[in-house]
């Protein structure tokens, strides 16, 4: 038996995920294959894609959390509390932790260097985004109390958050001083609500 093999599915998936970030970020995504990481995991090329379909996913292995996160902002929201501000305050709670997914976390340089350096993580990023825009898009169709367009405002704000992780890790990746950069990422997230919510949800 693997050292593995005792251990739960989300613990043995959370393993994957670690060993093959660590062997992406030290080699690169495209140099390191899934063999490899099932090698170094202790774990067979099975057990890999049982949990992670795509080599890709095991470096974007948050959209998990990304899609949780987003209907969690739409089904869970406190009465009274419209849509757009309940995904204010979740990016901002995102931001406010350093969360992977705020772009700003202490793993965010090489996540972003890797990524930017391989075509096949970054076509796999789009999809991902498309794919999240879908899923927020279908969570306000089915919310009876949002008042407006669904499709828009799912395209505005995940076209909106993943223009600001771009500019975001263009500035991180060229070294500049990371407290500036925090300060404008949340000051841009800020910019994006605000046109939002000018433009496209009015105001409860």
């Amino acid at each position: 038996m693997s050292r593995t093999g005792a251990r739960g599915g989300p613990q043995t998936r959370a393993m994957i995920a670690e060993v093959a970030a660590r062997l992406f970020l030290e080699r690169g995504f495209d140099t390191v294959t899934v063999a490899d990481v099932a090698q170094e995991a202790g774990v067979s090329s099975v057990t890999v894609f049982k949990h992670f379909p795509r080599k890709e996913d095991l470096f974007l292995d948050r959209s998990v959390d990304a899609v949780e996160l987003l209907r969690s902002a739409v089904r869970d929201r406190a009465p009274g509390v419209d849509v757009l501000a309940s995904l204010r305050d979740m990016t901002l709670r995102l931001v406010g932790a350093r969360h992977p997914l705020s772009g700003v976390n202490d793993r965010s340089i090489p996540f972003f260097r890797t990524v930017a350096a391989s075509p096949a993580l970054v076509a796999r990023a789009r999809e991902i985004a498309a794919d999240l825009q879908r899923t927020l898009a279908e969570e306000l169709e089915r919310d009876p109390t949002f008042e407006g367009d669904a499709t828009l405002l799912a395209a505005f704000f995940i076209a909106g958050y993943g223009t600001v992780m771009v500019e975001t890790a263009r500035r991180l990746i060229a070294e500049e001083a990371p407290s500036a950069v925090m300060d404008d990422h949340r000051a841009r997230f800020e910019r994006l609500f605000d046109a939002l919510r000018s433009g496209v949800v009015p105001r409860p």
